[in-house]
C-alpha cells in the first residue's frame, strides 16, 4: 500500500497529492510517469510525476477529474492509500542526458497549458538546481483554472501569464505570447510544450514558423501506460510510435496532432457512461447503450 501524505484541491477539477512511493522517488527523473491503481479491481491510471523528494521518499502527482476513477480520487484524504504504484515508467526528459555544458548554451522556453504546468515545473525546477534559468509561458482559459503560478515563479527566470478571458496576465493564447516575445528580440534555441493536444499542435504550428526546435508531451493520450492498450498509438515522422513506452516527449514537429486528437476521443463514450455509473450506483441502467 502507498500512502497519501497530503490531498489538495487546486482549482475547479483539479487536484494534488503526495505520495509515499520510496522505489519511484529514489528513481524517477523529470518527464516520467508512474501508474496508480486504487483497489485490487482499481483501473491502471498513468499520472507525471509532477514532483519528487528522494530524502522524503515521496512524489507528487496533479490530476484533473475525467471520469470515474479520477472522481474515486478526489474524494481520497490523506491517511488513506493507493492498491499499487509502478514507476518511473516512459523515458526521462531529453534534457536529463545532455552534457549539462551544453544546456548552459540553449535558451529554453517552456510553454505550460493547463494542467500542463504539472509536468512542466519538474523540469524547470531540475534546470534551475543545476543553474540554467528558462523562461515558462503559463496559459489557462480564465485566472480561476491556473494552477502552479508561484512554484514556477520560484525557479524560472520569467513566468509569462496568460488567460484567454484576459482576466489574469495578457489577454490570448501561449502562441500569442511567443511570438510577442520573440518579436521583442528573445532569441531562443529550444521549447517544450505541454498541456492540451490542441494547444500543442498549435505551439508546434508557431514554433515551426518561427524556426525553433521543439519538444511535446503525449501524456495526455496515454491510457494503460505499459504500451498493451495500444490507445497511445502515435505517428511520428510517419512512423508509429506508442508515447507510454516510446515517449511521452517526442519532436513536436514531427507529430501528427490530426490522428492523436482522433485517437483521444475514442474512450470519451466509455469515460461518460463510468461516470454515471458511479454517480447514479445501483440505479444505473444502462440504457444510453440504445444510442449506439
Amino acid at each position: 500500500m502507498y500512502e497519501i501524505l497530503k490531498v489538495e484541491h487546486l482549482v475547479d477539477k483539479d487536484w494534488l497529492m503526495v505520495i509515499k512511493a520510496p522505489f519511484v522517488a529514489a528513481k524517477c527523473e523529470p518527464g516520467q510517469f508512474m501508474i496508480a491503481k486504487l483497489g485490487e479491481l482499481g483501473e491502471r491510471i498513468p499520472f507525471t510525476i509532477a514532483d519528487y523528494d528522494r530524502k522524503e521518499e515521496t512524489i507528487t502527482i496533479v490530476f484533473q477529474v475525467v471520469g470515474a476513477s479520477t472522481e474515486k480520487m478526489s474524494h481520497l484524504k490523506a491517511g488513506d492509500s493507493f492498491t499499487d504504484i509502478v514507476g518511473p515508467l516512459g523515458k526521462p526528459s531529453d534534457m536529463i542526458e545532455t552534457p549539462l555544458e551544453e544546456l548552459k548554451k540553449e535558451s529554453i522556453i517552456f510553454i505550460a497549458g493547463g494542467v500542463g504546468a504539472a509536468p512542466v515545473y519538474p523540469q524547470v525546477k531540475w534546470l534551475h538546481e543545476h543553474g540554467i534559468e528558462a523562461d515558462v509561458i503559463l496559459g489557462a482559459r480564465n485566472k480561476e483554472l491556473l494552477i502552479m503560478e508561484e512554484d514556477l515563479r520560484k525557479v524560472a527566470a520569467n513566468v509569462y501569464v496568460c488567460t484567454d478571458d484576459g482576466s489574469y496576465g495578457d489577454k490570448g493564447v501561449v502562441t500569442d505570447i511567443l511570438k510577442k516575445l520573440v518579436e521583442g528580440g528573445k532569441k531562443y534555441t529550444k521549447c517544450i510544450a505541454i498541456g492540451p493536444v490542441i494547444m500543442m499542435k498549435f505551439a508546434c504550428l508557431t514554433t515551426k514558423a518561427l524556426n525553433i526546435p521543439t519538444i511535446v508531451s503525449m501524456n495526455p493520450i496515454m491510457i494503460d501506460g505499459t504500451g498493451m492498450c495500444g490507445a497511445c498509438r502515435l505517428i511520428v515522422d510517419g512512423q508509429v510510435k506508442f508515447a507510454c513506452v516510446d515517449g511521452p516527449e517526442f519532436d513536436g514537429h514531427l507529430v501528427d496532432f490530426d490522428l492523436a486528437m482522433k485517437r483521444q476521443r475514442q474512450y470519451k463514450d466509455e469515460e461518460q457512461r463510468a461516470m454515471l455509473e458511479l454517480q447514479e450506483g445501483a440505479t444505473h441502467s444502462g440504457g444510453c447503450e440504445a444510442d449506439h
